[in-house]
């Protein structure tokens, strides 16, 4: 079952079980999904459908960040329970070790001392599957031995 029709069938379930939360975080994810659909023009595949996912975590991360500095604890702790709803939909992100392996290996093979150049070797050798701060991160400290 592709992750689209795991949020289809989930929402019709959160509608069922009065789930008001998921009910409104699917209803959400459905509508970004299906603008994607029409700006696209053609069906979303699986790796589509989890960049719109991502960009509503970065909106939602964006958000929380904003609601903690404005000292609106009620409104972060729904945030963030909001991204985690959209986060069970996205596969589990790397272990650190792990990601750390990908990015020095990425840097090895690409021979990159530029940030920009060795972030592109980077990201594209982590295929998104970690956060792109994260990857930055490593990629500073490395570059900068």
């Amino acid at each position: 079952m592709s992750t689209f029709e795991k949020i289809e069938k989930e929402f019709k379930e959160a509608m069922k079980a009065r789930d008001e939360l998921g009910l409104s975080v699917l209803r959400l994810m459905r509508s970004e999904l299906k603008n994607k659909q029409i700006e696209l023009g053609k069906e979303l595949d699986e790796k589509e459908v989890q960049a719109v996912l991502k960009g509503m975590i970065k909106q939602y991360l964006d958000a929380l960040s904003d609601f903690s500095n404005a000292g609106r604890q009620d409104l972060v702790e729904r945030q963030q329970a909001e991204i985690d709803v959209v986060r069970a939909y996205l596969p589990p992100a790397l272990p650190k070790e792990d990601l750390e392996k990908i990015v020095q290996d990425a840097l090895t093979a690409s021979g990159e001392k530029d940030f920009g150049k060795a972030m592109g070797a980077a990201m594209k050798a982590v295929d998104g599957r970690a956060d792109g701060g994260d990857v930055r991160e490593i990629v500073q400290r490395l570059i900068s031995r």
